[in-house]
């Protein structure tokens, strides 16, 4: 798989056009000025990938897909997996799912790292998601609880080398050994463009029609781009505004990648949300990226136009489109900043609540085996650890731990895991583990189960930086827990504050507990936190994963826990205008 990262959509509103999913952030090795980067290096060595090579986007869509759901359409999700030389398959990437659909166009591009020296097998399997995941994060979606829909297969080097860069392919099941058609899956491959050019635009519209019957419309606008085929491939989509026939909406940014060029025809359309998937076109609009650029110069607005029953006729409506700011600019990639002497500053927070169970018990999820067999928490410092180490120069980590009874009898929410009362850092991935093993036999597992200590710790470091006018660090704090909090809101008010720090906060839930509250912090749903006063956290910086999910085999806690952590960081630097270090832009 290549350096290619993307923001994950959950199922229901979001996915269906209820909040813009995270651009597509594709990666190259730097821009010059940074010299050489471990981490850089270490990234594309452990996947067995050269630095040089060329990325691939792949865009999905499906049509006539079978219908598995009784009183509505199936909800469509694709997997694409990457078949290996010894035949085992390696999951490279998941759309969004699509409510109530059987031709569905997924939003959710798959990255991957084309090479042409092998060949690459790809598989493509399409899944009806059950209702009651839609408000799961789809990386989180165990697959075997969903309809199987159909599979496909091809190679790589059959899709780029098509004319237009597209092979419909049939699906099947082979399961059953019935080979009966199951609808077709189309495959568009587009190279990563490295240009760094991308363009801001607010957009607005007045006098929508109103096409609810006891509410006024629901709108939000999905922009396609047209491909060689003449095929529109959408690329961006605005949030939802509630009861709104006049709506403004939070600003998109559209990179050169996504729209080709300025002269590219882009399809804009207005919808009105409906649940049920069937959303209804209030009308729609060609235009360039050229022609939003002149309607914001004229401070014009144009008409929408909804299609007719005659073919060739286009009826011209009231409603109109505007454009409120409309900016130029350079979108730096995530390596860009690493590449050029960003770091990403690793701390870890461990849960010593008695919930745990004895230490000293085989069942306890702190007993340390003998045999070097890693329980659940030294695993995940293991896993995260060794990645995150080589953004973080230093290699001198923060340790605490939380809710255990400490060297000196009192029950601590935020104690230092090494013992040393003015010192909370400890030497790499190997200190961790040996302050968390010691800590086992001087600190008394008790309670209760509070995250807002350690986030308020972590968060005053993250903000001191900022203090010293140092905006090359990054932190990031896994916090590994087996319970259910008891300072729900706390943490909610800590994570809200914390939105507006270079801060991302990783979460490892441990053994068997019911860790519903862990995914309402994550937000993955489209619906940012609220703190108790009522702001709205500026941004997501959260990421939630079970670790009885991971072990399922569907996913690896790393590949789960750090897949957004790249996204969370560019949405800190980009909204800031914080520009990569001495970065040579060739």
């Amino acid at each position: 798989m290549g350096i290619c990262m993307s923001g994950d959509i959950g199922g229901g509103k979001q996915a269906v056009g209820g909040a813009q999913g995270r651009p597509t952030e594709s990666h190259n090795n730097g821009g010059g000025g940074g010299g050489h980067n471990d981490a850089v290096d270490f990234f594309f060595r452990s996947r067995g990938l050269q630095s040089v090579c060329t990325q691939i986007e792949l865009s999905l869509s499906a049509s006539n897909l079978r219908d598995r759901d009784i009183t509505s359409k199936s909800d469509p999700m694709a997997v694409v997996y990457a078949k290996k030389r010894e035949g085992t398959l390696e999951e490279i990437g998941r759309t969004e799912v699509i409510m109530n659909c059987l031709n569905p166009a997924w939003i959710v591009k798959i990255s991957i790292a084309y090479q042409f020296e092998i060949v690459q097998p790809l598989i493509f399997r399409v899944y009806d998601v059950d209702t009651k995941y839609h408000n799961v994060s789809v990386k989180m979606l165990k697959l075997n609880e969903q309809d199987f829909l159909g599979e496909a297969s091809c190679f790589l080097s059959e899709i780029v080398t098509k004319q237009n860069r597209t092979s419909t392919l049939n699906l099947h099941d082979k399961r059953n050994g019935v080979s009966r058609n199951l609808g077709t899956l189309s495959v568009h491959a587009e190279e990563t463009v490295a240009s760094r050019s991308a363009v801001e635009i607010s957009f607005r519209c007045s006098c929508l029609a109103n096409v609810d019957l006891f509410s006024e419309s629901d709108p939000f606008l999905r922009i396609s781009t047209i491909v060689e085929s003449g095929d529109s491939i959408p690329i961006c989509k605005t949030e939802v505004i509630n009861d709104n026939l006049n709506p403004i909406w939070r600003p998109v940014t559209l990179s050169m990648q996504q729209y080709g060029s300025k002269e590219n025809p882009l399809i804009i359309e207005c919808f009105d949300f409906n649940t049920s998937g069937n959303h209804v076109l209030i009308g729609k609009i060609q235009k360039s990226v050229a022609d939003l650029q002149k309607l914001h110069q004229d401070l014009s607005g144009a008409n929408f136009v909804l299609p007719s029953a005659h073919r060739k006729h286009e009826k011209i409506l009231k409603s109109q489109l505007f454009i409120d700011k409309c900016i130029e600019k350079e979108q730096y990639t995530f390596l860009d900043y690493i590449s050029s002497g960003f770091e990403l500053n690793f701390m870890v927070a461990v849960d010593f609540t008695a919930s745990n169970g004895n230490p000293q018990n085989p069942n306890s999820l702190h007993y340390i085996d003998p045999s070097g067999r890693l329980n659940s928490y030294q695993q995940a410092i293991m896993e995260v650890g060794e990645v995150i180490q080589f953004y973080d120069f230093d290699k001198r980590f923060p340790a605490w731990g939380f809710g255990g009874k400490t060297f000196n009898g009192a029950v601590s929410h935020c104690f230092n895991l090494n013992g040393i009362p003015n010192d909370y850092e400890v030497e790499g991935v190997d200190g961790i583990m040996a302050a968390y093993a010691s800590a086992l036999h001087n600190v008394a597992l008790a309670g209760p189960t509070l995250f807002g200590p350690v986030i308020n710790m972590a968060a005053q470091i993250a903000g001191q930086s900022l203090s010293h006018d140092d905006r090359s660090k990054y932190f990031v704090l896994l916090i590994i827990t087996d319970g259910v909090l008891t300072d729900l809101q706390e943490t909610k008010d800590a994570l809200v504050r914390a939105s507006d720090l270079p801060l991302s906060i990783l979460i490892v839930g441990v053994g068997g507990m019911d860790f519903t509250q862990m995914e309402i912090l994550d937000a993955d749903n489209g619906h940012r936190l609220e703190s108790s006063t009522g702001r709205v956290a500026t941004r997501d910086i959260v990421q939630f994963v079970s670790m009885q999910e991971v072990h399922s085999g569907q996913i690896s806690v790393v590949q789960a826990l750090l897949e957004e952590l790249p996204g969370q960081f560019l949405t800190y630097v980009r909204p800031r205008d914080i520009k990569p270090c001495n970065l040579q832009v060739v």
